[in-house]
């Protein structure tokens, strides 16, 4: 089976199971999990890369230092 075959096949399995009301239900958690799951990966991902690019939190700690200079 191609892998679009097999989401075919989860989806009229889970209908089928669920009904067509609980399978909408289930189908917008899922959404919102991989929603969430996507934001929290970009913010490791720029968090990880500020802490091993000195270059990169020096610009942005040099930002801050002059906005609270400034006042």
């Amino acid at each position: 089976m191609r892998f679009g075959t097999e989401i075919l096949f989860m989806l009229v399995l889970g209908t089928l199971l669920l009904g067509p009301k609980r399978s909408r239900t289930m189908l917008r958690h899922v959404a919102r999990a991989k929603a969430q799951l996507r934001t929290a990966s970009r913010s490791f991902k720029s968090q990880l890369e500020a802490e091993l690019d000195p270059a990169r939190s020096d610009r942005k700690t040099d930002g801050s230092q002059q906005l609270d200079g400034g006042q």
